[in-house]
């Protein structure tokens, strides 16, 4: 049996105390796969693998120590956010293994609310039609007000936002990429714009969600992308729609950044369509090829 994936996403990206604090807790429960901190997000994302029990203990042991040294009321960075552990998926890596998934996320969730007294809003498989987008509407003020109208209300926990740490996204999803195209030379307007054209909502890729953010430590701006059916929407088909975008507006390309991990198949895709090698998928890599057969 596969092991489930999480991806938490905790709001700090520049206090390198605290992310190995997180780092440290999360370990203890699970394998901590990858780390990817950036400092004008603001944010760090974990890349996880555990048997179910071992990894709601220890997402739940890194969500506490978020819960203590994180204080959104001092926070700032590019990236949009609701919480200290601002968004917690459960991801099956195993083609049947959804219903695990959700079974986590959901005692993940019932734990947060119950323990550490925060609110936990359900997404993805555990709320069709709602992703974290939803919920960061406005930001956390925002979120207050939609919760003090009565217009949402937490699924677990209390009714109101911790003052310091915010609440809690948690869901099942499946695995997606998060991708960002770098570009120099351009302004956030432009970002903004070429984020639209890639965009689902707007007519763009199906399955990409993109914003248009600014990186003033850096010195440019960035089309952040989660892109949530890589099979439907190729990463490098994307990022050749951005880059002629992004040259009708005089603007360059500067670089792509992978957060977290990709899965093999969209690689493969890359690698096959810029060879020209018909036909190629994960399934010519020799050692994927190897790995399947020793099961």
């Amino acid at each position: 049996m596969l092991p489930l994936e999480s991806v938490p996403n905790f709001s700090e990206g520049r206090e390198q105390d605290t992310i190995d604090a997180i780092g440290e807790a999360l370990g203890r429960g699970a394998r901590v796969l990858d780390v990817h901190s950036d400092p004008d997000h603001n944010r760090s994302v974990f890349t996880l693998v555990g048997e179910d029990a071992g990894l709601v203990e220890a997402l739940f042991a890194g969500i506490a120590v978020a819960r203590e040294r994180i204080d959104l009321r001092r926070h700032e960075g590019a990236h949009p956010r609701i919480g200290a552990a601002d968004v917690v998926p459960v991801v099956p890596l195993g083609a049947g293994d959804m219903e695990r998934a959700r079974a986590a996320a959901l005692e993940l969730g019932r734990r947060l609310g119950d323990e550490l007294s925060l609110p936990v809003f359900l997404y993805g498989e555990l709320a069709p039609g709602r992703g974290p987008a939803f919920f960061r509407q406005g930001g956390t003020e925002g979120l207050s007000r939609r919760l003090a109208a009565g217009e949402l209300e937490p699924d677990f926990g209390p009714a109101e936002l911790d003052p310091r740490a915010g609440g809690v996204v948690v869901g099942a999803r499946r695995p997606l990429i998060a991708f960002n195209v770098d570009l120099r030379g351009g302004t956030l307007d432009d970002a903004r714009a070429i984020a639209s054209v890639v965009r689902e909502r707007d007519g763009g890729f199906p399955g990409v969600r993109a914003l248009g953010l600014d990186l003033p430590a850096a010195g440019r701006v960035q089309v952040s992308m989660n892109v949530e059916d890589w099979e439907a929407a190729a990463l490098h088909e994307i990022v050749a729609r951005i880059e002629a975008e992004a040259a009708s507006r005089g603007v360059e390309v500067a670089g792509c950044e992978l957060v977290g991990l990709m899965p093999a198949g969209a690689a493969a895709a890359a690698a096959g369509a810029l060879l020209r090698i018909d036909g190629f998928d994960a399934t010519r890599l020799l050692e994927l090829r190897l790995l399947d057969e020793s099961r």
